[in-house]
């Protein structure tokens, strides 16, 4: 009785698959489960994965953003004992500053968990003060025991910054700190931190900051450290900190990174730990397949009824189809037949009969070759045939084949060709369809129109001009000869680039209609179709190239207007015009060049004479004068005759250095004081300021080292650059507004910004500015945005900078705003030492 039970048990799935083997469409259900098992399975594990890589990779970022915050804070903290240092260094005598820099190192202890205690020590080695202040409470290293390992330590980090004379690390230290206070488990394990304090090349002390490890991970936010675990641990894997000792399941994730504190540190890597969080996502995701695989298994069955429901109207459907295919097939003057699979004819349709004056009895059987075929031509037609089934088999029967049939009135009809292969409803071939339509009269104007085309063709080909044709209503490239298609490719684009009608298509559209307008209404157009006038037209597409075009409205064969262009590249002109001109300004500029040198020569020569005329006079009126004249008239005459004097002299001077640069001579350098120049400078301009109601304020750095240069020509050049100063600010504000005009700033300094340092001497004006367009030329010969001037002035400031070797330029000062221009800047930068005293040292 079991063994039976067992049996029904077991067949009836088997009863129920033989029942249901003759109905495929029940199959899908089935099948579709499976593939969405299988899908749902791979989904799972894709999801996992990307789960945990995602987990790994936040790791990895959250690694990344400690390790960065503690090299940042090892490199503040660096930068703090250094300035500590030069606190120091720089007032040994002062007690005030030291003070200072005590108090800046009690803020590094308080503001840094990390560092627990500060120490200063001379260059013996000895301790000066601490931060903070030691005491017997305080102290706690001496009161536990401790201070052998430490000072240990801290004597040979000492010695390592001495040799190296750079900051240095000790190696970690283990403390044993009695007691379970919390301060203790924190200061456990130290090390030593030590920046020697060089001056002048030689260390006068030692400024030691004493690290606890544990404060190094007080430098992670706190929110950090209560998602993850960070430890650090040495080379041999020994923990120096840890942030929670809370363990880590299984499945957390881990990642370590070494940490970079500093050049002679110990090696030090921080390793982190994640947890990682509950996921409810694969409980959900089996739900999700459960009710997935429900919905479709209740989808395809339901599918099964509506297709059997769709086939019997598809059954009735196909009976109306086949009437309606039968008439439409004897309505058609397209001749059809069909084969079987041994190329027997099978079926034709009227038109084939009345194409070839055969009747279907007469043709239904027939193989080939067939009787309709010329005699002349039947092993010709017979191999095509064969080739063509053959091409239908393979898919690649598109064109179909020309042929010939003979009627039996012996007219001969040329015909093309099409097959196709015909399938039954089990996808199985049994045979094909040929259609046939008579080409003979459109085959013979094709072949006329072909001939005519291929002369005009060859013509348009070889000419090197781009001959183009354009749609004036589809905007479409009707033709393009070779020259065109090579340059511009297959598009119309670049016909409307030529005829400059980029945005004019709207107009083209217009002037189409108003043609089309005009020949319906009977109104000669024959003026409208004339060419137009030639024009040069640049290309903007990058390439420069110059064509000359011509174009007109023509009929195209469909009815339409286009419009031809005909352009003829004429670069190489346009080329060699611009060379052309460019030689030409450039012998005006030479011309204008040696024009201004002879000037200049000129004038020094004619101006010298007087000059020392002057310079006489004043000394022989000097000399007269000289226990003469009433003491105190002698006192005021004798010191305005000798800076009379003294100027006339400077002027020729200035003169003879102007000629001999205007002949590319070396400026006459010696060692002077800028601070001189300068005040000279603003001696001289500030006459003309008072006049205009302005004001000059100068700003000199003291002890600004003495500069071997021209004094001259240098003063030459601060006058121009205050005289332009004054005049941005006397255009910027009215007669009656000068009382609120900024004065104009000159100061002078050393740029320590650049090595090595240079000179700087800033001319700084509250005017109205330069333009953009001004300030790309302003330096250039020969330009000058005032009526009167000759634009020479800045060219010669600058090319007297640049023969000291040296550099002037000019920005603009804008607003807090960052709206408008608020006044200009000139900036000189000089070397301290000229290329010559170099080559010397």
């Amino acid at each position: 009785m079991k063994v039976s039970a067992s049996t029904n048990l077991f067949l009836r799935p088997l009863k129920w698959l033989r029942k249901i083997r003759g109905f495929r469409l029940v199959y899908t259900p089935l099948i579709a489960i499976v593939i969405f098992t299988a899908v749902m399975g791979i989904i799972l594990g894709t999801l996992h994965l990307q789960e945990k890589n995602q987990q790994e990779a936040a790791l990895f970022r959250e690694l990344s953003f400690a390790k960065q915050r503690i090299q940042s804070r090892f490199a503040s903290n660096l930068d703090a004992l250094t300035t500590i240092n030069r606190e120091v260094s720089a007032s040994e005598d002062q007690v005030k500053f030291k003070q200072i820099a005590r108090e800046q190192a009690d803020d590094l202890v308080v503001n840094n968990h990390e560092i627990v205690k500060i120490i200063w020590l001379n260059n013996q080695a000895q301790r000066e003060w601490a931060a903070p202040n030691e005491t017997g409470k305080s102290d706690w290293i001496t009161k536990t025991q401790n201070d052998q390992p430490v000072n240990t330590g801290l004597a040979s980090t000492i010695e390592l910054s001495r040799v190296t004379g750079r900051a240095a690390f000790s190696p970690f230290i283990s403390l044993n700190l009695p007691g379970d206070e919390p301060i203790n488990a924190e200061r456990k394990i130290v090390f030593w931190q030590v920046v020697p304090n060089i001056v002048s090349g030689e260390i006068v002390g030692y400024l030691a900051a004493l690290y606890t490890t544990q404060g190094i991970l007080d430098v992670i936010p706190g929110e950090l450290k209560s998602y993850y675990r960070f430890t650090l641990i040495t080379d041999n894997e020994k923990v120096l900190a840890i942030s929670s000792d809370k363990g880590t399941p299984k499945r957390a994730f881990s990642n370590q990174t070494s940490l970079d504190i500093g050049v002679l540190s110990p090696n030090i890597t921080l390793r982190i730990d994640t947890y990682p969080p509950p996921t409810n996502l694969t409980f959900r995701m089996l739900i999700g397949v459960v009710l997935g695989l429900s919905i479709f298994v209740i989808w395809s069955l339901w599918s099964v009824l509506k297709q059997m429901q769709v086939r019997q109207e598809a059954e009735a459907s196909l009976r109306t189809e086949t009437t309606f295919r039968n008439a439409m097939e004897n309505s058609t003057p397209v001749g059809i037949r069909a084969h079987d699979m041994e190329k027997r004819i099978t079926y034709v349709n009227r038109a084939f009969c009345e194409m070839t004056g055969w009747t279907s009895e007469e043709l239904m059987g027939l193989t080939p070759p067939f009787p309709f075929w010329p005699d002349s031509r039947r092993d010709e037609l017979v191999d095509k045939m064969n080739r063509a089934l053959q091409s239908s088999i393979s898919g690649s029967m598109k064109i179909g084949i020309e042929g010939a049939i003979l009627k039996r009135d012996g007219t001969l009809i040329q015909t093309r060709t099409f097959i196709a292969p015909l399938i039954n409803e089990k996808g199985k071939q049994t045979g094909w369809v040929t259609s046939l339509i008579d080409i003979s009269e459109p085959k013979k104007i094709r072949e006329e129109l072909a001939a005519s085309q291929e002369r005009f063709t060859t013509v348009l080909e070889s000419l090197d001009a781009a001959v183009s044709v354009v749609s004036l209503e589809t905007d479409e490239l009707l033709f393009a000869n070779r020259f065109y298609r090579e340059n511009f490719g297959n598009d119309s684009k670049g016909h409307f680039q030529l005829a400059h009608q980029d945005k004019e298509i709207d107009t083209l559209h217009n002037i189409a209609q108003d043609l089309q307008d005009y020949i319906r209404d009977g109104i000669p157009t024959s003026f409208l179709y004339q060419e137009s006038e030639s024009e040069e037209v640049q290309l903007t597409d990058g390439s420069n190239k110059w064509f000359e075009v011509r174009r007109r409205f023509i009929p195209w064969v469909d009815g339409h207007l286009a419009q031809l262009l005909v352009a003829t590249d004429i670069t190489a002109r346009k080329e060699a015009d611009d060379l052309a001109l460019q030689q030409q300004e450039r012998m005006q500029f030479t011309s204008r060049l040696t024009t201004m040198g002879e000037m200049a020569s000129s004038l020094a020569h004619e101006l010298n004479q007087p000059l020392s005329a002057i310079s006489n006079y004043c000394n022989g009126v000097a000399k007269r004068l000289e226990g003469n004249v009433d003491p105190a008239i002698t006192k005021e005459i004798l010191p305005a005759l000798a800076k009379a004097s003294e100027q006339a002299h400077r002027a020729g001077t200035i003169i003879q250095r102007i000629r001999g640069f205007v002949k590319r001579s070396e400026p006459q350098r010696k060692a002077a004081c800028v601070s001189e120049i300068i005040n000279d400078a603003v001696g001289l301009v500030e006459i003309e300021a008072h006049r205009h109601r302005l004001t000059i304020n100068s700003e000199i750095a003291e002890n600004l080292p003495v500069v071997n240069l021209d004094p001259v020509l240098i003063l030459q050049v601060v006058v121009n650059l205050l005289k332009n100063a004054l005049d941005s600010v006397r255009e910027a504000y009215p007669l009656s507004s000068r009382w609120s005009a900024p004065p104009v700033k000159i100061t002078a300094d050393l740029d320590t910004s650049i090595f090595p340092a240079m000179l700087r001497i800033q001319v700084i004006d509250g005017g109205g500015g330069i333009p953009e367009n001004v300030l790309e030329h302003m330096f250039e010969p020969f330009f000058s945005t005032k009526s009167d001037g000759m634009g020479m002035g800045l060219n010669i400031c600058r090319s007297i900078i640049e023969s000291h070797h040296g550099r002037l330029w000019a920005t603009n000062v804008q607003d807090s705003e960052q709206t408008k221009l608020v006044g200009c800047t000139f900036t000189i930068l000089l070397p301290l030492e000229s290329p010559g005293t170099k080559a010397n040292t």
